[in-house]
């Protein structure tokens, strides 16, 4: 059974009419985030922000529509902590985790045309988060994936007729994965999401 995103390229790719309008663009990526679960992370890593690499594929239909594919790779390593009466303790522990993002995005483009470009947009993704600590028993190190929610808006720019740059804003909650113990419990924090300022450059018209 396809995936819904599979569904939505599969028509966009099949569709004759559009096929002379269709402009494929492969870009990389990259991108900070501030992390929804503040508290979790500025515990554990001494900072509720990280940095994200990755890449993708853009396709534009009449230079007015988009969709885009994309994956990035989140990964950093600190000490496992615990909160007790509003204080953070570190336990010495070394602890890593790993986000490795899918994204689908569409949405449409501004300014036909013209140099500078807006954009805005949302879709869906698929995360896989992973965490590792040493000396972890059974059961403590975790290795999960769940879906979430994206919202986009942004600008490109064309620095050439086969080179564009652009910057957004995008925005993913990703319930499910954090909450259920430690710190992200305590502190009520469930998101694994949060705001991301994304820079890319893009090889194509």
């Amino acid at each position: 059974m396809k995936t819904p995103a599979a569904v939505a390229l599969t028509l966009l790719l099949a569709t004759p009419a559009a096929a002379q309008g269709l402009s494929f663009r492969p870009y990389g990526m990259f991108a900070q985030q501030s992390f929804d679960a503040q508290k979790t992370f500025d515990a554990v890593f001494d900072s509720s922000s990280g940095s994200f690499f990755g890449g993708g594929l853009n396709i534009t239909d009449d230079d007015r529509f988009y969709f885009d594919i994309g994956a990035s790779h989140f990964k950093k390593t600190g000490q496992r902590a615990f909160v007790n009466s509003g204080q953070t303790f570190k336990t010495g522990i070394p602890l890593t985790a790993t986000i490795i993002p899918l994204e689908f995005t569409g949405g449409y483009r501004f300014n036909k045309g013209k140099r500078m470009r807006p954009y805005a947009g949302g879709g869906v993704g698929s995360y896989r988060y992973e965490e590792t600590s040493g000396f972890a028993t059974d059961g403590e190190d975790v290795d999960t994936r769940h879906a979430g929610a994206i919202f986009e808006g942004g600008a490109e720019f064309r620095i050439s007729q086969w080179v564009g740059a652009s910057a957004d804003v995008h925005y993913t909650y990703v319930p499910g994965i954090l909450g259920n113990a430690g710190i992200s419990k305590d502190e009520g924090e469930t998101s694994l999401g949060g705001f991301q300022f994304r820079v890319r450059v893009l090889v194509g018209k």
